[in-house]
C-alpha cells in the first residue's frame, strides 16, 4: 500500500497511500496501562507496537477523511487493519472507528462519488489458510503476470472481496462473491459505476456493479464488463468514464498457464513471455479496443489527461532480458498518444535512463515528466515539459538551478506551479517549482521528515510528518497558502499516544570535516539523560542505499540505544542524497574510500567533542550499510562489535546473484568486471579479509534477491577460518528486508545483546530467553482495548 509522494499526485480510489514508519505496526496497549505507567525509554517491542497509518482518502466535499491503521497480533504472526474515519476541520478529537474485525483486514477504503458510503476490501469472510495463500501470492517480479499489477485501489487477493459501510457507521455489507477474490476496484467519475477486477491470475476480467446497488439493501448483480482472453493487467478510468484504458498481454501461453495449473511452478529466469499492448473498453457498448501495436515495446504504466484526450505511456522494452526485471524502467521509454487519431508519439529515447510517468498539467495542455539531467545516469532529476499538441518539438528543461531532485509531484489548479517532496540534509521537504519562472522556492520549513500529497478531486492536502518527538502522523489543510503556515494544519491522526510517554534522547543534525575537507552531515541521538563531558559508548548506525539519507524522524530504534545508555551517530556519507550532486556521485569508481573516511571523520568528531568514548564502539547496517560495515571490519580495528545486514562480500559474484546490476557497474567504474576485474576485486571486503579482527555478528534473508545470502556465507565462512568471532542469523523470507514483526524484533535485540556483550562488556551473550518472554501473557492480563476511539 505504498505510494511515493515525491513522484505522483493522487488519484481515488488509491489516493495518499502512505508508508509513514518502516516496519513498524501495533500491538494494541490497554489505554489504563498507558496512564498509570510511569515515563520510561523505549523498548524494541515498542518499536514494534507503534501503529501503522496508510490509505488516507478524504470525503468528495473533503469534509472527512477515511484512513486505515495497522497493527501486529503476535501469538497469531500476522498484521490487522481496520478503518477510522476523522473529520478534516475537527481533527483527533472527531476520530470513529469504523470497523472492528479483531483477526482481519480492511483496507484501500475509497468514497463512492456522493459520499455517502466508503467501499473497501476485506478478507474478514475468508478461512485463514486462503488468506495466507492470498498473502504469498507475487505481484511483481519473475513469478508474477505478464503485465503489470493492475492499480485501482485495492491489494487484495484469493481472499478479498468488497464491502460497503455508511460512514455514520453500522454493520458493512458484502458486495461481492468472487471465487478468487477481488484485487483492485475503482469508481467512474460520472458517480454511475463501481469497477473491480477479479478473477485467476493472468485472466482476471473487469466486472460493473450500479451506484444504484450499493444504496439500497438489494442483492448485487455485478455486470461483466471485459472479456478479454489475455486477462486485464493494469487499468484505469479515462476521467469523462466513457472508457476504461487497460493493459494486457499481447498472446496466451496455454502451455504456461496449464503447467501452473498442474503446480510445475519452476520459475525461468528472464522467460520469453508475450508484450503487452495499450486498450480501450468502451462502457455503454463493452466493445475493446486494441490501441498501440507496435510489437518493440511492451506497453507499461501510463496516466491520461484530464480532457481525456492524451495518453502517455512507459513502453518497455521487448528484449526478453530487459523486460521483467527490477530495472525494466531504465530500458523503457515515454510515449504518447492522442486518443481521437490513435497515433503515438515517442517523446524519449535514452540507453539505461528511467524517467518518471508521463505527467499532463490540470488543463490537459502540457505534457511533462522529470529525468535525470540531460539524461545522464544518477545526475539530479529535472522537469522536462511543452505543449502537449506539439507533436515533435523539444521539450523545456526547467529546475536546473535547484541542487537536487526537481520531479513532478502535482501541479497548482492553475498549472503556474509544481509542488515535489525533496531531502534537504537531514529533512525533507516541500518545495514548489515556478514554470515560467524556473525557479524552485522551499514551501515547508521543518526541522523535520514532511511529505505532502493532494487529492485529485477535493484538492486538499494530506501532510505526512514526522520529527524526533513525534511518531509518524498525518495533519491536512485545504489550501495551497496554508501549506508553509504549521498554525493551519489540522492533525488527524494520533496513531501511537502511547508514544507520549516514552523518555527519548535528545536528536539533532550535526556537520563534521572529513579527511578531504568536505563538510559532512548526519543524525546524532544522544542518550537518555546525557551529561555534557561524560563519554558515553558510541553506535555508528549506517544507512542503505546508498542514495538515501537519515533524517531527523522519529527514529525507534535509536532511541531504544539512547535509552540503554548509548549514543548513535547516523551519518549521511558521501554517496547520500539530500546534499547535493556532486556529494551523491563523486565516489564513482572508488565505492567506499571517501564514504569511510567520512564515516571515520565522524566518529573521531564525536570522540574530539567529548561525547563518545573511543574504547567503547560498535558499527551496524543493512544493504549499503552492511557494505560499509563490511569495509569497515576489514580496514580497522578500532570498533569492538559490528553487527553486518544484507551486505557485500565480493563484489564480483554478487553482480550476477543480486537483480540489480546497473547501479553497481556505475559505483564501480562503469565497466563490467570481467573488463576490469582487477579494480572490482580491490573494492570488494573480500580482497582484505585477513585483515578482518572484529566480533562480527551477520544477518540476512533467505532468499534476499538483492543482496543475497551467499554474501553472507561466504563473509561468515571466512571469519570461521580466521578465529574471528561471529554469528550468522538466516531469516526466512524472500525479500531485501526482513518482511515479519517478530524476526525484526529478534534481529533488533540479538544485535542490541552483540553491542552489549562486545562494546559495553556486559558478559552476558543473546539468549532466546530474551525474546521468548516478549510473548508470555501476563498472569494477570486483562482484555486489550484498543487507544483510539
Amino acid at each position: 500500500m505504498t505510494l511515493s509522494l515525491s513522484r505522483t499526485r493522487t488519484t481515488r480510489p488509491a489516493l495518499l497511500s502512505l508508508v509513514l514508519f518502516a516496519a513498524s505496526t501495533a500491538v494494541r496497549v490497554p489505554s489504563s496501562a498507558a496512564q498509570s505507567t510511569p515515563p520510561r525509554p523505549m523498548t524494541f517491542l515498542d518499536v514494534q507496537n507503534l501503529r501503522q497509518v496508510g490509505t488516507a482518502a478524504p470525503s468528495p466535499d473533503g469534509r472527512w477523511v477515511v484512513y486505515t491503521v495497522t497493527a501486529p497480533d503476535w501469538n497469531e504472526m500476522r498484521r490487522q487493519s481496520d478503518l477510522y474515519l476523522v473529520s478534516a476541520t475537527a481533527g483527533v478529537a472527531s476520530t470513529k472507528r469504523l470497523t472492528f474485525t479483531a483477526t482481519k483486514n480492511e483496507t484501500a477504503p475509497a468514497w463512492s462519488r456522493d459520499g455517502q458510503s466508503i467501499v473497501f476490501l476485506s478478507d474478514r469472510d475468508a478461512a485463514r489458510d486462503s488468506a495466507a495463500r492470498a498473502a504469498s501470492l507475487p505481484t511483481s517480479g519473475p513469478g508474477a503476470p505478464y503485465f503489470p499489477a493492475a492499480v485501482g485501489g485495492g491489494v487484495g487477493g484469493a481472499s478479498y472481496q468488497l464491502y460497503v459501510i455508511r460512514p455514520d457507521g453500522g454493520e458493512a455489507r458484502k458486495i461481492t462473491e468472487s471465487r478468487e477474490g477481488v484485487s483492485t476496484f475503482a469508481f467512474s467519475k460520472d458517480g454511475r459505476w463501481l469497477v473491480y477486477r477479479a478473477g485467476q491470475p493472468t485472466q482476471e476480467q473487469l466486472f460493473a456493479i450500479p451506484m444504484s446497488a450499493l444504496a439500497s439493501d438489494d442483492s448485487v448483480r455485478p455486470v461483466q464488463l471485459s472479456r478479454h482472453a489475455a486477462g486485464v493487467g493494469l487499468w484505469r478510468f479515462a476521467p469523462d468514464s466513457k472508457r476504461i484504458y487497460f493493459v494486457t498481454a499481447d498472446t496466451v501461453d496455454a502451455d504456461d498457464r496449464l503447467r501452473l495449473e498442474k503446480r510445475f511452478d519452476v520459475r525461468v529466469r528472464n522467460a520469453e513471455v508475450p508484450v503487452s499492448s495499450l486498450w480501450a473498453l468502451d462502457l455503454d457498448s463493452k466493445r475493446e479496443t486494441r490501441l498501440t501495436r507496435d510489437t518493440s515495446f511492451s506497453v507499461g504504466d501510463f496516466s491520461i489527461s484530464n480532457d481525456s484526450k492524451w495518453i502517455g505511456f512507459r513502453g518497455i522494452s521487448a528484449n526478453r532480458y530487459d523486460r521483467n526485471i527490477i530495472e525494466q524502467n531504465i530500458n523503457a521509454d515515454l510515449y504518447l498518444l492522442d486518443v481521437a487519431t490513435n497515433q503515438v508519439e515517442r517523446l524519449t529515447k535514452n540507453s539505461g535512463i528511467a524517467e518518471s510517468n508521463v505527467d499532463f498539467s490540470p488543463d490537459s495542455r502540457t505534457v511533462a515528466f522529470s529525468a535525470p539531467d540531460d539524461f545522464t545516469f544518477m545526475h539530479n532529476e529535472r522537469v522536462y515539459l511543452r505543449d502537449v499538441a506539439s507533436r515533435g518539438s523539444p521539450f523545456k528543461k526547467l529546475g536546473t538551478a535547484f541542487d537536487g531532485d526537481v520531479s513532478i509531484g502535482f501541479w497548482s489548479r492553475d498549472g503556474r506551479t509544481i509542488y515535489f517532496n525533496e531531502g534537504v540534509r537531514a529533512t525533507t521537504q516541500l518545495l514548489a517549482l515556478d514554470v515560467s519562472a524556473n525557479v524552485v522556492r522551499p514551501v515547508i520549513h521543518e526541522a523535520a521528515a514532511v511529505s505532502v500529497a493532494q487529492d485529485s478531486e477535493t484538492d486538499r492536502f494530506v501532510i505526512s510528518y514526522s520529527d524526533p518527538q513525534t511518531a509518524p502522523t498525518l495533519f491536512t489543510v485545504a489550501s495551497e497558502s496554508d501549506l508553509g503556515k504549521r498554525d493551519a494544519w489540522i492533525r488527524l491522526t494520533d496513531a501511537n499516544p502511547v508514544a507520549k510517554r516514552f523518555v527519548l534522547g535528545e536528536q539533532r543534525e550535526i556537520t563534521w570535516r572529513s579527511a578531504d575537507g568536505r563538510d559532512v552531515g548526519g543524525v546524532l541521538v544522544l542518550p537518555v539523560g546525557y551529561q555534557a563531558g561524560k563519554r558515553y559508548p558510541l553506535v555508528v548506525s549506517i544507512h542503505g542505499g546508498p542514495a538515501a539519507a537519515d533524517l531527523l524522524n522519529f527514529n525507534g530504534a535509536a532511541q531504544v540505544y539512547a535509552g540503554a545508555g548509548y549514543v548513535t551517530l547516523k551519518p549521511n556519507y558521501r554517496n547520500s542524497t539530500n546534499y547535493g550532486q556532486k556529494f551523491k556521485i563523486e565516489s564513482q569508481g572508488d565505492y567506499f574510500t571517501k564514504g569511510y573516511q567520512d564515516i571515520m571523520a565522524g566518529v573521531d568528531y564525536l570522540i574530539a567533542q567529548g561525547i563518545a568514548d573511543s574504547t567503547k564502539m560498535g558499527v551496524m547496517g543493512w544493504s549499503a550499510g552492511g557494505h560499509w560495515s563490511n569495509w569497515i571490519l576489514t580496514h580497522t580495528s578500532r570498533f569492538k562489535a559490528i553487527s553486518t545486514g544484507a551486505g557485500v562480500f565480493n563484489w564480483i559474484s554478487m553482480y550476477a546473484q543480486s537483480d540489480v546490476q546497473r547501479s553497481r557497474q556505475w559505483y564501480l567504474g562503469d565497466k563490467l568486471y570481467y573488463d576490469d576485474m582487477e579494480h572490482w576485486w580491490k573494492q570488494s571486503p573480500a580482497a582484505y579479509i585477513k585483515n578482518a579482527k572484529t566480533p562480527t555478528m551477520i544477518h540476512v534473508v533467505d532468499n534476499d534477491p538483492r543482496v543475497p545470502r551467499p554474501q553472507s556465507e561466504e563473509l561468515h565462512m571466512a571469519l570461521k577460518r580466521l578465529g574471528v568471532p561471529t554469528e550468522f542469523f538466516v531469516y526466512p523470507g524472500n525479500t531485501h528486508g526482513i518482511p515479519d514483526p517478530r524476526n525484526q524484533y529478534v534481529k533488533a535485540v540479538a544485535e542490541m545483546s552483540w553491542m552489549d556483550y562486545w562494546v559495553r562488556g556486559s558478559g552476558k551473550k543473546f539468549a532466546w530467553r530474551d525474546v521468548l518472554k516478549s510473548v508470555e501473557e501476563p498472569k494477570d492480563a486483562k482484555p486489550a482495548v484498543s487507544m483510539l476511539p
